[in-house]
């Protein structure tokens, strides 16, 4: 193997490897996204309930 084919490989396995590191970061991000959209739909509906609960004579704005 070249030295200039051996350079270009190396650089390609760096490249490679700091892909691979930003990959696994934004699948964290994601994921940690995820659960808190999650959360947050649960913490919604809840509290879409209890106003229901509150007030169940009241009628939507015509807004909703």
């Amino acid at each position: 193997m070249t030295e200039e084919l051996e350079q270009r490989l190396i650089d390609l396995e760096i490249r490679y490897s700091f892909i691979e590191e930003q990959v696994e970061e934004l699948n964290q991000i994601v994921t940690s996204c995820n659960l808190q959209i999650d959360r947050l739909q649960k913490e919604n509906l809840a509290l879409r309930e209890m106003l229901k609960s509150l007030s169940p004579s009241l009628e939507e704005s015509p807004d909703e």
